[in-house]
């Protein structure tokens, strides 16, 4: 089955982006060592799952960012823009079935992001890797990663990292119990 895997920046008190999805506070510790960090977690990804909303975010990046077929997660979206064609499509599957769709298509590793669709993943206990990376900023309120859950979630601390801009990355991987 395609394994399920989290690359995020939160700020110190939870939120991925503020409630209008600005994420000016985050952009401002994208260096060096960030791009080479995700640079490296890309390596090992060969999918991307994204919301509707990071989607809407994504589209107002200068270009479009992705080297890898992105599937946008949506049940009121319909169709990606025409000039993403063949770089995008939509799906509307629950987080079980879209993994299993993507095994099918051959793919062995997605990239998880946006705030509702990481919960989702959470919350169906399929999240594999999880890497957090929080900077030294407090935002007040916004999007949080987390969510509720019905049961506990663990996960095994492999690494954390830290870096001269005050960044602090983790690098988390599902305990399974045997």
């Amino acid at each position: 089955m395609t394994s399920a895997n989290v690359y995020i920046g939160t700020s110190l008190d939870g939120f991925i982006a503020r409630a209008d999805g600005d994420i000016d506070w985050l952009m401002k510790f994208a260096d060096s060592d960030a791009v080479d960090a995700y640079n490296e977690f890309m390596a090992a990804i060969d999918v991307i799952v994204i919301g509707r909303g990071t989607f809407e975010k994504v589209l107002e990046f200068p270009s479009w960012p992705y080297d890898k077929p992105v599937f946008v997660l949506s049940k009121t979206l319909q169709e990606v823009p025409d000039g993403l064609k063949g770089k995008a499509a939509v799906l509307s599957l629950e987080p079980a079935d879209l993994l299993k769709n993507l095994s099918e298509k051959g793919y062995e590793s997605a990239y998880v992001d946006g705030g509702k669709v990481i919960q989702s993943f959470l919350r169906a206990d399929l999240i594999e890797t999880l890497i957090v990376a929080k900077v030294p900023v407090i935002i007040g309120s916004g999007i949080p990663l987390f969510g509720s859950l019905d049961s506990d979630i663990a996960f095994d601390h492999i690494r954390t990292m830290t870096y001269p801009n005050g960044l602090v990355r983790s690098y988390y991987k599902r305990k399974r119990v045997s």
